[in-house]
Parts: C-alpha cells; structure tokens; sequence
C-alpha cells in the first residue's frame, strides 16, 4: 500500500524516467512535491524501495530504476498485489453510522480501527477501516468522531502504551502542552507521541528515554487528534 506522498513521487520519477532517460535529482523531487527537507524524499525512496517498486542502483549518482507500477499508474495487474493509496489525512467519508452510533440503551460501542500508529520511528498512517472494536461509551470523551489504531513501537512505554495496544483517539487539529496526540509529520508519516510547543517550533516527546524528542517547525506537524483511551489484549 502507498501513501499518497510515495505514490506522487513515484509517479513523478518514472514520468522524468521516460521524458529524459534519467531519474530526478533530490532537489527536483523535493520542489515537485513541495517537501521542506530532502530527508522526507529519503524516508519516501527507502519505502518505495521496501515495497519493491523502484530500485537504487550502487555507484552510480541519481541511479533509481523504476521496478514496477501500481495499476493506477498503468502498471499490470498482480493477485498478489494490490497496493491501496492513502491521503496523509483521514478520509472524507466517515465511518457508517452504526460505528459512531450510542444509545442509552448501551454501555459500549463499536469503533472503527484505522490501521496503525507508531509509537518509535513515523511510519506511514493507514487510513482505512481494518475493522472494529468495542470500546465502553465512557471512554468517547467528548464531542466529534472517533477512532482506533494500533500501536508499533515501544517509545511510550513509559506512559503505559505497550506496542500492540490499540489507542482510541478523538479527532482534533489542536492540542494542548501535555497532551499524547496522533502527529502528522510533512504530510506524510504518523506518530503518537507527547505534544508541546516551544517558541514556534513543535517538540514531539517519547516517553522512553531510548528515543529523542523530535524538534520540528510548526507547520510541518499536524495534530490528527488526541488520545482518549487504550485497549489492551492479554
């Protein structure tokens, strides 16, 4: 599966590929998807290499061989693959209806579980329903949607989230000092970890002391919402 940020670059090496024979520089890739850092067109080459889809040639400069394609870019269809494109913010279309519903009539309620959330290194968010699970009611604090992700990682431990523990969160653009929120860092990768505001930067703070706050500029963080509870599975 692709984010929308790897499917656009992919898109973008493999047009440049066949217009000049050659792949971008960084540079270009960094202006063509309107990226503050080359480290974010790292971090989407070494995906896109993972997933198989292009490859890095040793020795060579600006050496990237486009591998294969997703059927939306006209590559062939594969059984075995079937790559999903996801926006680096939720979706528009909410949960149906009985996934948000409560009744006084009962004390739980189901939420839609989006995928997963890294709690170390960002990994990419998955922004479709996987499946659901059953929260009590007092547990959806607040007013607006909710929804669940599943935790990879293990750098907030020391707040008591283990890696595998499913977190419900609220959505929200907006947090507050103190506040564990579901970070989206350059459009393109997803965090849980512990807000707070420094000058006009934002810190995102583990709570293990084997990771480093990650200091960045505000307008490449954005709060996708704020934790409300976790489930765990013994």
């Amino acid at each position: 599966m692709l984010t929308k940020k790897q499917l656009d670059l992919l898109a973008f090496i493999h047009k440049r590929v066949q217009r000049d024979g050659v792949p971008p520089s960084f540079d270009e890739m960094k202006l063509a998807l309107d990226l503050r850092s080359k480290s974010g067109i790292h971090r989407l080459i070494t995906a896109l290499e993972e997933r198989g889809f292009i490859r890095r040639l040793a020795h060579r400069a600006r050496a990237i061989e486009v591998v294969k394609l997703p059927e939306s870019l006209g590559g062939a269809p594969n059984p075995g693959f079937a790559p999903r494109v996801i926006e680096g913010d939720r979706p528009d279309t909410p949960p149906p209806a009985a996934a948000r519903e409560v009744t006084t009539m009962h004390s739980a309620m189901d939420v839609p579980v989006m995928g997963q959330i890294a709690a170390g290194v960002p990994i990419e968010a998955i922004n479709h329903m996987t499946h659901s699970v059953t929260v009590p009611a007092g547990m959806i604090a607040g007013s607006g949607e909710h929804y669940a992700l599943e935790v990879k990682g293990d750098s907030m431990i020391n707040a008591g989230i283990n890696d595998g523990d499913v977190v419900v969160i609220r959505e929200a653009s907006t947090a507050d000092d103190g506040d564990i929120v579901v970070a989206l860092v350059e459009d393109s990768e997803a965090t849980l970890k512990t807000f707070r505001r420094k000058g006009t930067s934002i810190a995102l703070e583990a709570a293990n002391p084997h990771y480093e706050t990650r200091v960045l500029p505000s307008d490449m963080v954005k709060v996708q919402g704020r934790l409300v509870g976790l489930i765990r599975t013994y």
